[in-house]
């Protein structure tokens, strides 16, 4: 049997909210992988420091912790925005689901390489590691976070 108008109505906005609790699941286990990653939790510095112009090592802690969660907690909502219109053009299933956690990772690991992390002051030789450890813990991030929303998706 269809959804009613109800349901349907209600499936965008809380699928939203879904990608928010996904989001915070997710970054708790990206924290988990940046732990063990040879630059840890550098990429949190590195955003940090370009928003306060200072070298990653002496960017606030504070806010490289705001920064981090704020953007881990926002990224689960862009998601399933760009989830809905994966599914307007390929339609609801595990194709328009993939295309749309591509899409995602090319935003957050291209975000960081070309925008965050040439403005930083960070030495050029450690460049590299920087956005290998961020490629590798974006992936993680959405190894979660996809999962979580296409279930939501499918219980809601």
């Amino acid at each position: 049997m269809p959804p009613g108008p109800l349901a349907a109505s209600s499936f965008a906005p809380l699928l939203f909210v879904v990608g928010v609790v996904a989001a915070v699941v997710a970054t708790l286990a990206m924290d988990q992988v940046m732990a063990r990653l040879p630059e840890g939790e550098t990429p949190t510095f590195v955003a940090s420091g370009v928003l306060t112009e200072r070298h990653p090592d002496r960017a606030p802690g504070r806010l490289a912790t705001v920064v981090h969660y704020l953007a881990g907690w926002l990224t689960g909502p862009l998601f399933v925005w760009l989830l809905l219109a994966s599914w307007g053009v390929l339609g609801r299933g595990v194709g328009g689901t993939l295309a749309a956690a591509v899409v995602l990772y090319g935003l957050m690991t291209g975000f960081f390489a070309v925008v965050v992390l040439p403005r930083s002051r960070v030495d050029r030789e450690r460049v590299g590691t920087i956005r290998r450890d961020w490629a590798v813990s974006a992936a993680a991030y959405l190894l979660v976070l996809v999962p979580l929303v296409a279930v939501g998706a499918e219980l809601l």
